[in-house]
């Protein structure tokens, strides 16, 4: 069978085997991670993604005969340790994703990677807080230490002492805590009549995922606002835990289950009761529409939750084809410069968001489809932040093009990051703000 054939079907993803004694065998991992390294080395097509595949090849190359069995399995890591789980080599470059017969899946093999470390105790206490976006977000809620938390990101002498304790990078952007989370500010529900589409259900619950409850809580106060213009009846999921998103990149898969358990029997309440579980930050709605379901392929709650998940943009256009959208916006947002973030791209939903913000009147879109380089907590550490600014660097360059009046991405950390990275770069500053805030304001709300 010649290396091409077998892959002509759609790309095809196979359950993590996480609970398997041999996942975490490390002669088995590094037998598998040679072979990965060997195909991904004959290819390269993905060299300009991210630092793993430049950092691999390099390896290979600097061997006497420029084969991967002459690389030390001790430099593996270096590696591993440059992936953030984008999935974009998997859903867009790689010819070699089952069903092809090499079944090769780099995601998830330097996720396998990550678990391992973890397990052998490799995690450093400054990942294991980053990580634990909820629990710093409840800590930080407490409003006196939600003043002297936000004191301090603002103060360079106090971020150079963060970079010496704690390996965040003292020029990187962090995110303030709200005074009051999102769950605190909204109406838990509201009382719209139900409206049933062909494509959609007629009411949302929202996830507000813990950037929007903890962070920036008006996102999700102006999904509620276009939900009311549109009269769709909501309800705001209670007591939601983080969706896992940072203790998998961290390779935590036990925490990822223990969150699991919180979360998905609730989310799967709601979709029995017809929801549509929306989530206004992509990278927990591709927790839930991927990772979780491929973690816990036979379980029925879980795969419930994923048939339910949405991108608000991915409901909202779908509702527009359903003829139940209105689209008399009132104030047009000029020129809009538009990122699509990584954990967009591989929903394989399309351009959504661009689709909704192209129905507003005398608005023009400059879509700008490549990664940011930010990626969550892996841009924000000491030994990353530099290389995360300079792979988001064309994306500053196009995301500049023709003086936008908005830029714009469905990650905010993204959105944020490429702010900074346009003001370092000498681009002109411009108002930053998340698609369904300029949605809102389009909407005059």
């Amino acid at each position: 069978m010649s290396s091409r054939e077998g892959n002509l079907e759609a790309p095809t993803r196979h359950p993590i085997d996480w609970l398997n004694p041999d996942f975490y065998d490390e002669d088995k991992l590094n037998a598998e991670l040679e072979r990965a390294f060997d195909i991904c080395h004959g290819c390269r097509r993905c060299v300009s993604l991210c630092g793993s595949f430049p950092t691999l090849f390099d390896l290979i190359d600097e061997t006497e005969d420029g084969e991967v069995h002459g690389v030390d399995k001790a430099k593996y890591g270096s590696v591993v340790e440059q992936c953030f789980l984008c999935d974009v080599c998997y859903m867009t470059k790689c010819p070699y994703v089952p069903p092809h017969p090499w079944n090769l899946d780099f995601p998830h093999l330097m996720l396998r990677a990550k678990a391992v470390d973890f397990k052998n105790g490799k995690a450093s206490m400054r990942d294991k807080i980053l990580s634990s976006t909820d629990t710093m977000g409840k800590f930080a809620g407490i409003p006196i230490v939600t003043e002297a938390l936000n004191a301090v990101n603002k103060t360079s002498l106090m971020r150079g002492a963060m970079e010496v304790t704690l390996g965040v990078d003292k020029d990187a952007w962090i995110p303030e805590y709200a005074p009051k989370t999102f769950q605190q500010l909204a109406e838990a529900s509201s009382k719209w009549p139900e409206r049933n589409g062909d494509r959609t259900p007629g009411k949302v619950a929202i996830y507000a995922t813990c950037f929007v409850n903890y962070n920036e809580p008006g996102i999700g106060q102006d999904l509620i606002k276009v939900l009311n213009h549109n009269e769709i009846p909501y309800v705001v999921v209670q007591k939601e835990a983080c969706c896992g998103m940072p203790k998998l990149e961290l390779g935590d898969l036990e925490s990822v289950a223990a969150n699991k358990e919180k979360n998905i029997p609730k989310l799967a309440k709601l979709a029995k009761e017809g929801y549509a579980i929306v989530t206004p930050i992509p990278s927990c709605t591709l927790m839930f529409k991927q990772e979780l379901p491929l973690m816990f392929p036979d379980d029925a709650d879980t795969q419930l939750v994923k048939d339910a998940m949405w991108d608000p943009f991915e409901y909202f256009i779908d509702r527009n084809k359903d003829g139940l959208l209105k689209t008399d916006f009132t104030q047009s947002l000029g020129h809009v410069s538009y990122h699509i973030p990584c954990h967009s791209r591989v929903q394989n939903v399309g351009r959504k968001t661009s689709e909704m913000l192209k129905l507003v009147p005398d608005t023009e879109v400059n879509v700008v489809e490549r990664c940011s380089g930010h990626s969550g907590t892996w841009g924000v550490k000491k030994e990353f932040h530099d290389t995360a600014m300079k792979i988001g660097k064309p994306v500053f360059k196009a995301m500049a093009n023709n003086t936008p009046d908005y830029i714009s991405s469905d990650c905010q950390l993204a959105g944020h990051h490429i702010a900074q990275g346009m003001r370092e770069n000498g681009l002109k500053e411009t108002e930053m703000a998340h698609p369904i805030t300029l949605i809102a304001k389009a909407y005059g709300l």
